[in-house]
């Protein structure tokens, strides 16, 4: 039997999406992080990846000034950063200090990576569409890097990293190693 759903909170029947951090700087340089779970890619050729970001996130005025930013994927281990990353305004804190995570320099970007995540997407804005309360920011994937050991043939070694998903109201889990199956 079905029961009637909760149109304001649609996006929870989309759960878990994947936990990222990203990453923009403001003119002075100074880093910010941005906790999402709205990401997607978007095309292979050219290499596109869309994240959505509400206009009343530091964040958004950062990459909007900047045209760039940086797509983190991170480990499980890593919630108790995102959540911090996510409920605080990078306006007034200075966020890689507070949680620990460590900067490091990105191939072809300002923005820099985040050294704990196991893959990064350096993006150069192509377009922002504004969508309802939400603005889609376009970038084109100009740099890719990850840990040697997270991949074998472009699979993600999910014996060895655990990523992090969102699956609402600021609760957080990983994949199921032992549940998992090939077809």
């Amino acid at each position: 039997m079905k029961v009637k759903g909760n149109i304001e909170k649609y996006y929870h029947y989309a759960f878990p999406m994947q936990t990222i951090l990203v990453t923009c700087n403001d003119p002075a340089g100074k880093t910010n992080i941005i906790t999402l779970a709205w990401h997607t890619p978007i095309s292979s050729h050219p290499p596109l990846y869309g994240i959505s970001i509400s206009p009343k996130r530091y964040s958004y005025k950062l990459i909007k000034k900047s045209k760039e930013f940086v797509i983190n994927f991170i480990p499980y281990s890593l919630a108790k950063a995102a959540d911090f990353c996510g409920t605080h305004t990078g306006k007034t804190t200075d966020k890689p200090c507070k949680t620990g995570l460590t900067l490091v320099s990105s191939r072809k970007l300002s923005a820099p990576l985040i050294n704990e995540g196991y893959a990064h997407l350096e993006c150069t804005l192509v377009k922002n569409v504004t969508l309802g309360d939400h603005s889609f920011f376009i970038g084109e994937v100009v740099a890719v890097s990850a840990d040697k050991n997270a991949f074998t043939d472009e699979l993600l070694r999910t014996d060895h990293i655990h990523p992090l998903y969102y699956i609402g109201e600021n609760v957080y889990t990983t994949l199921d190693r032992a549940k998992r199956k090939t077809f």
